[in-house]
């Protein structure tokens, strides 16, 4: 009897230990692909992009300033000093990430960075990289940041963020939608200039080879894109294929402790700086 009234005792615990847990401002995990989060981590695109409206932006004219890293995946511990870095610049409107913020697609991978990027002093928005997409990684970032393709414009520069990640859909030719983003480049009412961000540029191996040619043709048919930005390779360069047609900008990743800072200004004109910290 005594044994029994022990066990039945233990049991209680852990049952009322399992019910705090659940209903605390965390969530108790099962399993490392769950792809929950608590309210305050989820839809922080729409979240972001909110504040992004709300706060003049910081620069006179029609000058927007903002930062451009990628792939945090594997590096977590640098991405502190990364935000305290950018903490220390003056004059931006937002800091734009280029994917891969996670390495196996997991929830937790990518709430642990945005504990990190919450503590910037401007918002953040972010693209979808491939590793982002792994095992439940597509459900999890649709939960936690949002959409897979969207627009916004600040300060009369149409921001255009596009899934690119053709070799985690097996390459079925639908992966970037071009379609989309033709429609997007189209719709230049009260838009000066564009940019637009991808996670992988379409010279590379994990881009759909067969949606290329239209993918390509969509961007210099764009009279008002100023620059097309992409991480992935974990190597900075620019590079203009066909002069005077598009700009393509692959940013630095966080392991490698250097980011960019972009000023846009009149119709093409910008600015890249590398920082490093």
């Amino acid at each position: 009897m005594a044994d029994f009234t022990i066990s039945r005792l233990a049991v209680g615990l852990l049952l009322g230990a399992l019910a705090a847990a659940t209903t605390s401002c965390d969530l108790l995990e099962f399993s490392p692909n769950d792809t929950r989060a608590p309210a305050s981590e989820r839809d922080l695109t729409r979240k972001n992009l909110a504040a992004l409206a709300q706060q003049p932006v910081p620069t006179s004219g029609d000058t927007l300033r903002f930062v451009f890293t990628s792939d945090s995946q594997r590096y977590y511990d640098d991405v502190p000093p990364l935000v305290a870095s950018i903490n220390q610049q003056r004059g931006l409107a937002m800091v734009l990430v280029g994917g891969d913020i996670s390495d196996f697609g997991l929830a937790r991978e990518m709430r642990w960075v945005n504990d990190e990027f919450k503590k910037l002093n401007v918002p953040y928005l972010t693209v979808v990289g491939n590793h982002d997409l792994t095992q439940n990684g597509r459900e999890a970032y649709q939960k936690i940041f949002g959409p897979l393709n969207y627009s916004f414009t600040c300060a009369g520069t149409r921001f255009i963020l596009v899934n690119t990640n053709g070799r985690e859909y097996e390459f079925n030719g639908h992966v970037p939608d071009v379609p989309w983003l033709q429609q997007q480049l189209a719709d230049t009412v009260g838009v000066r200039r564009q940019v637009v961000m991808a996670h992988v540029p379409p010279d590379d191996g994990d881009f759909d080879a067969a949606v290329t040619p239209a993918y390509t043709n969509a961007l210099e048919q764009a009279p008002r894109l100023v620059l097309h930005l992409t991480g992935h390779n974990d190597k900075f360069y620019v590079r203009q294929p066909v002069p005077g047609r598009v700009t393509y900008v692959s940013g630095y990743s966080v392991a490698q402790r250097n980011y960019l800072v972009l000023t846009l200004w009149g119709r093409h004109q910008y600015k890249l700086e590398t920082i490093s910290y």
